[in-house]
């Protein structure tokens, strides 16, 4: 995430409860005071899905898998209490298959139905409580439902096409990742979608643009980007430059001199 000043954008991500470490990333909060001008602030493809329950009009919704950046326009004084899942990670918590949440938002009355949404609303925001009880809250809830879900039959194979991915931060090719899970390419292309919600090269080339946009900071102001490039399996700057145009709308330079600032 891109954050403007930490007066006006104060956000904290504490680590998840034991019971939903396998599943989730973090829990976060963010609180948003726009004085005057809407508060802009720009959120990149991270290969999470994330649950977001917020106070203005009790908004309670998930944000599915991103294939591109997008502007989160905030008014007045928001509060946030959400769930980051870890990558492929959210198929338990969700009776659909994850690509119809793709680049958007949905209802968590629609994905778990009025009533519970509803709880979940009731409880975070009826009474004044601090974030680390709004974060328990969600958590409980979060619970309840892994509780009440079944694994879907079918996740350990996208599970496992993940962790493969992951561990090389994307430089696996999905020829071969489909050979050493002894699947054909269309069948782990379908379980992907389903399951985590992109395909499984979209989801690679976000792994691989991750970790070069986490090494950012280490970087000299005038990198070597060919240097760059290959250091993180691209074939060619230019193919580095492509990922960071789709999913950060700027080049390497640029967003590193953004960063630095």
């Amino acid at each position: 995430m891109c954050f403007p000043s930490p007066a006006m954008f104060i956000y904290q991500e504490t680590a998840p409860v034991a019971a939903l470490r396998p599943w989730l990333d973090c829990v976060w909060t963010c609180r948003v005071h726009a004085r005057g001008q809407p508060l802009v602030h720009q959120v990149l493809p991270d290969n999470c899905i994330d649950i977001l329950c917020q106070d203005q009009q009790d908004a309670s919704f998930a944000v599915g898998m991103m294939s591109k950046p997008i502007n989160v326009v905030s008014r007045g004084l928001v509060q946030t209490v959400a769930a980051r899942f870890r990558p492929g990670a959210a198929a338990r918590f969700f009776q659909l298959p994850l690509c119809e949440l793709n680049d958007g938002r949905t209802d968590l009355q629609q994905l778990w139905g009025r009533a519970l949404a509803a709880r979940l609303g009731d409880a975070l925001w009826t009474d004044p409580l601090s974030d680390v009880q709004r974060m328990h809250i969600l958590q409980d809830f979060l619970l309840l439902r892994l509780r009440n879900t079944p694994q879907p039959a079918a996740s350990g194979l996208a599970a496992h096409a993940v962790a493969l991915i992951e561990h090389t931060h994307g430089g696996v090719r999905v020829d071969q990742l489909a050979a050493q899970l002894k699947v054909s390419r269309q069948h782990l292309a379908l379980q992907f979608r389903q399951q985590v919600g992109i395909s499984p090269k979209l989801f690679a080339r976000i792994s691989r643009f991750r970790a070069v946009n986490s090494a950012l900071k280490q970087l000299p102001a005038h990198a070597d980007w060919v240097q760059v490039a290959l250091q993180y399996g691209y074939y060619d700057q230019s193919h580095l430059i492509h990922d960071f145009q789709d999913f950060a709308r700027a080049s390497p330079e640029a967003w590193l001199a953004q960063r630095k600032v």
